[in-house]
């Protein structure tokens, strides 16, 4: 990467603060675009799901799995509760969805708790193991809360077979004008469902899985307590990356429980951060990292710099950092701060393998929290900082109420906050099309068909705050 003109800025900057420049490009179709980490991680997109209680969970870790990417599983989850979500997910199809299912006996009230779990939308009735109808939100309205599902349920059920391309699939659901359709084996049994989408999906992304075909998953650990043991624990469960996570990751017990850590010999990458320095990416790779978490204080759940000071823009923060990794052989997640594509691109830009993205993603059905609605019907969840007074309440529950009472003091973060699903894009999935679209097209723009081209290649204008309002659009006229 470098700057338009080669005018190197003499202050930090923000992902606001910076643009890219288009090149001479070759690249004829964004599908030509090859968007594979190259970190070890076995993504085949560039997107984590970050570890906050909010947002990563076993339905977010299945779906964005599938879709290539990765899910870090908090640290504040009980390790025997890490391995059972593990082990649950490892089980999933790496390409059809999980069913939401239900008996017929089963009630209206039950189904719409559950209508919101999933972005396919849909609960399938089943009897003897076999799908025998489908209830979606439009049969509920309008109905008692405790009707029992084979009053309303469409019983009009098209299923796919097991194994079944892509394009068939869509195909046939397109032709017979259904949304989406139950997978079933030779027997009958459901093992998956199939939306229109998801098959198109299908063909766009390839799911990242181990060696065994099983999905993707990572989870955290923090640096307090018997951090070695857990680590074990973890590894033993069979997790594919390894977080080691602390708000401030440049310090002395980082560095020792890396070390220990890495004194285990894990046959998966490790994560450490966060860091905003070249000092800090040293220090974590010459203890064991292979892969550097950058940023602190970007978050939109992060009160950090507003109450301490301490932290770096990131773009300029994910640069710095990035560029020492390269010269160590390692890499670094961009890890924060990220509210739109193209801020994704340009953390790619600036040489990460990899984009952390947080409360972003709380607000979408996959998240773990559960939908409530404001006073005008708007859908939300609840998120909160990982730093937060909540998050450390949560943390500490074994603690005494005095140790938990003084621990309370140092919460740094937002304790509750409304995130809104979007009305055209509430799953994780419609938000991963639009980012990777996103980025696929930056790296057309640039002239590059991998991610290491994109930062080889791209150039990094500066613009003002006028500049970045420029850009934005405009959905009603002036």
């Amino acid at each position: 990467m470098r700057f338009h003109h080669d005018r190197v800025p003499g202050q930090d900057l923000t992902f606001s603060d910076v643009f890219l420049v288009p090149n001479r490009s070759a690249v004829n179709s964004r599908l030509d675009v090859d968007l594979s980490t190259g970190d070890g991680t076995g993504a085949s997109i560039p997107i984590v799901a970050a570890n906050m209680t909010a947002v990563s969970g076993r339905r977010m870790a299945e779906t964005i799995a599938r879709c290539g990417g990765l899910a870090v599983i908090p640290q504040d989850i009980p390790v025997e509760v890490v391995g059972e979500v593990v082990s649950w997910i490892k089980e999933r199809h790496p390409v059809y969805d999980t069913p939401l299912v239900m008996p017929p006996n089963g009630i209206v009230g039950e189904a719409l708790n559950l209508l919101p779990k999933r972005g396919h939308g849909a609960v399938i009735v089943v009897e003897d193991g076999r799908a025998v109808g489908v209830v979606t939100d439009a049969d509920c309205e309008g109905v008692d809360r405790y009707t029992q599902l084979e009053s309303i349920m469409s019983r009009e059920l098209l299923t796919l077979p097991a194994g079944i391309a892509a394009e068939e699939a869509f195909d046939q659901l397109h032709d017979g004008r259904h949304r989406l359709a139950p997978v079933v084996d030779e027997a009958g049994r459901i093992v998956g469902i199939l939306t229109r989408q998801r098959a198109l999906r299908a063909t766009l992304y390839q799911p990242a899985v181990d060696a065994a075909g099983k999905l993707r998953v990572a989870a955290a650990i923090g640096i307090n307590g018997d951090a070695e043991q857990k680590a074990k624990s973890l590894l033993d469960a069979g997790i594919d990356v390894l977080v080691i996570d602390t708000a401030h990751g440049h310090q002395e017990r980082m560095i020792e429980v890396l070390r220990l850590v890495r004194a285990l010999q894990p046959d998966v990458p490790i994560v450490a951060g966060n860091v905003v320095t070249a000092e800090g990416v040293t220090d974590l790779v010459e203890a064991g990292a292979d892969i550097v978490k950058v940023g602190v204080g970007p978050g939109a759940m992060c009160t950090t710099r507003m109450q301490t000071a301490v932290g770096r823009p990131q773009f300029s923060a994910v640069l710095e950092c990035a560029t020492r990794a390269r010269e160590l052989g390692k890499h670094v997640w961009a890890d924060g701060g990220v509210r739109h594509p193209r801020d994704v691109a340009l953390a790619l830009a600036a040489g990460a393998s990899s984009v952390m993205i947080g409360s972003w993603f709380a607000g979408t059905y996959e998240s773990p929290g559960d939908p409530h609605r404001d006073n005008d019907g708007r859908i939300y969840k609840e998120s909160f900082g990982m730093a937060s007074a909540r998050a450390v309440a949560l943390r500490t529950a074994d603690d005494s109420p005095f140790q938990r009472a003084r621990k309370s003091f140092f919460g740094e973060g937002i304790s509750t906050a409304r995130m809104y699903l979007d009305p055209e894009r509430p799953s994780v999935e419609d938000l991963l099309d639009s980012i990777v679209s996103g980025i696929r097209s930056s790296c057309t723009y640039a002239g590059a068909t991998t991610l290491a081209e994109f930062h080889e290649r791209a150039i990094v204008g500066i613009q003002t705050a006028a500049g970045y309002t420029e850009g934005r659009p405009v959905d009603t006229s002036w």
